[in-house]
């Protein structure tokens, strides 16, 4: 059976459990048709594209900045001994402190407008990318560093060509956690006073009792996370082709 056809009994199977649920609750579950009924309408109105692209503009720009930090950190870890001694043990610590906990600080010093907001995403961004491209640094075979000695290379042509690819797919394997935890951490920043975005309509929804649009939104995020990962793996495609196992797919 080709992969797509499998791909769409998995959705199939994932809407039939769910209307199963719509029938059984005694409509606390709203039916897909119904869900995708609101939906309709709320394209319609421009609501919801208004709201996907203040989460979108939240999320990039988030991104950005936490995987800049956990990249340009995991180099600095991972090539030089004092850089790994400085800053491995303080990351770790800082990675155990939940993000969803920081929020009262994030509005106790940033106030209530977007920074905190972006400032959440980033942090939660920052220590996936840097965990696995530091793995992915110390995972690169020695041999190669004795061959580089040997014929000459200078230090940046050996980080250059061996050990940034060699870390690659760790860095990209971070980013696919990145990009979930960014759209997880979305959820709860877009709580903090938001007049825009998928969570302030979420949010709005709730008060009014609208079980229909708070699953709207939910199938928005999960298809967005969705999208968000084949990017990434479509990048992991294009650039690891160089790899037997990447090229396959």
């Amino acid at each position: 059976m080709p992969a797509p056809v499998r791909r769409l009994l998995g959705i199939a199977a994932l809407l039939l459990v769910w209307w199963m649920a719509s029938s059984s609750l005694d409509r606390k579950v709203p039916a897909p048709n119904e869900v995708l009924r609101t939906g309709s309408e709320l394209v319609r109105s421009g609501e919801l594209s208004q709201a996907i692209a203040a989460s979108l503009e939240r999320v990039a720009i988030g991104l950005v900045l936490g995987v800049v930090a956990g990249t340009a950190l995991a180099l600095l870890a991972g090539l030089f001994r004092i850089g790994e001694d400085l800053i491995d043990a303080p990351l770790n610590i800082l990675r155990a402190l939940p993000a969803l906990a920081l929020v009262p600080l994030a509005i106790l010093w940033f106030g209530i407008g977007e920074l905190p907001k972006v400032l959440l995403i980033a942090w939660a961004t920052c220590f996936p990318v840097y965990l696995n491209t530091l793995a992915g640094i110390r995972a690169v075979d020695r041999a190669y560093d004795e061959l580089a000695r040997t014929l000459g290379l200078s230090r940046w042509t050996v980080v250059r060509r061996i050990v940034f690819p060699g870390a690659l797919p760790g860095f990209l394997a971070g980013l696919r956690f990145s990009l979930t935890l960014g759209w997880l951490v979305l959820v709860v920043s877009e709580q903090i006073n938001a007049t825009t975005g998928i969570g302030q309509l979420m949010t709005d929804a709730r008060q009014f009792f609208r079980t229909d649009v708070m699953f709207v939104c939910l199938v928005v995020y999960g298809l967005l996370g969705w999208l968000s990962d084949r990017f990434v793996r479509t990048l992991e495609r294009h650039m690891l082709s160089w790899r037997v196992e990447y090229a396959a797919r």
